[in-house]
């Protein structure tokens, strides 16, 4: 990799990196919506007036608060006012890179390539992005030729394919302007792919994402030890040029919520952002079952379904499901009167039980992880949590997987409900985590309990100090620290 680029304003941004900001005429906003908001306002003229050579620029994104409606807004205001703008769009998924290019369509395809990679196959695109793809004549996806590709104003890709353009030979600063969108969920190196391989000195970088939400998904202990699960985006929120409160020219907090109703937003707005969110969603949605006869309480529109089942795994899986959830989750599916519903589950083989069981009953029901679901929204949301041994909770620890002591795991299953949200799971297991403790609490009190009544008193305060995954992983660092310095005594035993 061209290593020629090193410049500190992209990786130790600080004040003597500021620039003064363009003076550019009104935005006139294709969403006229942003106009009404003045956090997306404001990261919208930033961005737009940032001259070239800027530090990075951050849109701080709480779940439901259009942080990817923003960037796709800031995308049109500099196609359509800078001719010779060029620019890379990337995201650490297809899934999440798609979303992009659904949004920047009418654009039109003289202007706009979603890049995918030929392993791609055609039926994982989504049919209104095909005539914005190039397909070589045996059908498998690929690149056009440099002279065209350098035509477009915009390039779509996942941060890992981005480093195609280089390879075809497009030069470094060729593109004015590199956005990275659900930038928390991608590694540093990652992000790194498309400004080390074609950023210059000139060209402004725009990361858009959460913090608190999904970080990188990084299994080795050694590698968590290095900082590798800590991504570019929290780097950079960490430097002093990035606190919210000083500097609108780097960073803008989106805070108006308009996704969920206020009693499902409450408990991750008080324990994730301060209690800044506001609650900004149609009426007619957020409150659509409120007052439903599924609710123990008519007008708590949260269920927490009480119940220990059995958490089993085929002989040959490292994959967990519970039949007793999954037949539960069937049973809420088939009583709701919507289609617009989500299942969330932290194991694929419970998530392969669930489909199969609503399978022909209810096609259109998504079912994935959490992974899948970042970024989406659906009017109802049911969370089946599997668990229901403690002795498994290790093993997930470990290994980085389930909900219990994954405060952004959680965070994202739970902000992505519009008007109900139901968790199906085993209190005792999840109370084991202080931060499920006082959710499981929290619905309690407010009268969105079903099944078994818990063990504990819901009044009385949680005790987090330490966090039980704090405890764990500490457990499972050693365990990686022991085999390592096993393996060393073997190697040099030899």
């Amino acid at each position: 990799m061209d290593t020629a680029f090193t410049s500190d304003r992209i990786l130790f941004p600080g004040n003597t990196h500021l620039l003064p900001q363009l003076s550019v005429p009104s935005l006139v906003f294709v969403d006229p919506l942003i106009g009404n908001n003045p956090a997306q306002r404001q990261a919208v003229n930033s961005i737009v007036r940032q001259p070239p050579g800027s530090p990075p620029f951050v849109v701080f994104g709480p779940p439901g608060t259009g942080k990817t409606v923003t960037i796709i807004e800031a995308i049109r205001q500099i196609v359509a006012r800078d001719p010779k703008a060029r620019i890379l769009a990337c995201a650490p998924s297809n899934s999440a890179a798609d979303l992009i290019g659904l949004r920047l369509t009418e654009l039109g395809a003289e202007k706009v390539f979603r890049f995918y990679a030929p392993s791609r196959f055609k039926s994982q695109v989504p049919d209104e992005l095909l005539a914005f793809t190039h397909m070589r004549d045996d059908q498998h996806f690929s690149v056009p030729p440099m002279p065209i590709l350098k035509k477009f104003r915009v390039v779509i890709t996942t941060c890992v394919s981005a480093s195609v353009v280089q390879g075809v030979g497009i030069p470094r600063g060729h593109y004015s302007h590199i956005f990275i969108d659900e930038a928390g969920q991608a590694t540093e190196p990652e992000s790194m792919i498309s400004i080390k391989t074609i950023a210059d000195n000139d060209t402004n970088i725009i990361l858009s994402g959460d913090p608190k939400q999904l970080g990188p998904i990084i299994r080795s202990g050694i590698a968590r030890e290095f900082e590798l699960d800590t991504s570019y985006l929290e780097q950079l929120m960490g430097g002093d040029i990035y606190q919210v409160h000083k500097n609108s020219s780097t960073v803008v907090k989106l805070t108006k919520n308009f996704r969920s109703h206020r009693a499902i937003l409450k408990f991750p707005n008080d324990h994730f952002y301060g209690g800044e969110l506001e609650e900004c969603g149609t009426p007619q949605v957020i409150n659509a079952y409120i007052g439903s006869s599924l609710l123990p309480t008519p007008k708590f529109p949260i269920i927490f379904h009480s119940m220990s089942g059995k958490d089993d795994r085929e002989a040959s899986s490292p994959s967990f499901f519970n039949i007793h959830e999954a037949i539960q989750v069937q049973a809420y599916v088939e009583a709701l009167p919507d289609n617009d519903i989500g299942v969330i589950a932290p194991y694929h083989a419970q998530v392969l039980r669930i489909r199969r069981t609503l399978q022909a009953k209810a096609d259109g029901v998504k079912v994935g992880s959490v992974e899948e679901f970042q970024g989406q929204e659906r009017k109802v949301i049911i969370i089946s949590t599997v668990r229901s041994s403690r002795e498994f909770v290790e093993y997930d620890l470990r290994h980085t997987l389930g909900f219990v002591a994954n405060p952004r795991r959680f965070n994202v299953a739970v902000t992505r409900s519009k008007a109900l949200l139901v968790v199906v799971g085993d209190p005792e297991v999840l109370s084991l985590d202080p931060l499920w403790c006082e959710f499981l609490n929290y619905v309690h009190t407010n009268g969105g309990w079903k099944g078994a009544p818990p063990s504990w008193d819901t009044s009385a305060p949680v005790d987090g100090a330490g966090g039980y995954d704090a405890q764990v992983r500490e457990l499972a660092i050693a365990d990686m620290n022991d085999f390592t310095q096993r393996m060393e005594e073997l190697t040099l035993a030899g």
